[in-house]
């Protein structure tokens, strides 16, 4: 299974509950921290038209979304089959 990249900054109040819902799921990931990652921040920016929204998450099919709902993330994550099973 391949993982998820997460780009995230320490303080982001939905970059918490973003990463909380994946370790819930079980869903492992790689999380970049845009404030100390020049490149982090380069590709936030760029999938966000010049703005440094987060969390955004990267997925194995190179779609991203940005400041996911749980739902959302939850639902994309289902069409991709990275939930365990329990």
């Amino acid at each position: 299974m391949k993982e998820l990249t997460i780009y995230s900054t320490t303080w982001c109040a939905d970059c918490l509950r973003t990463k909380f819902l994946l370790k819930r799921l079980g869903v492992k990931y790689i999380n970049i921290d845009i404030e100390s990652d020049e490149k982090g921040m380069e590709f936030v920016m760029k999938v966000n038209n010049g703005n440094q929204s987060v969390p955004v998450v990267l997925f194995p099919d190179n779609t991203t979304l940005t400041e996911p709902s749980d739902e959302e993330l939850q639902t994309k994550l289902e069409s991709l089959h990275m939930i365990p099973q329990a």
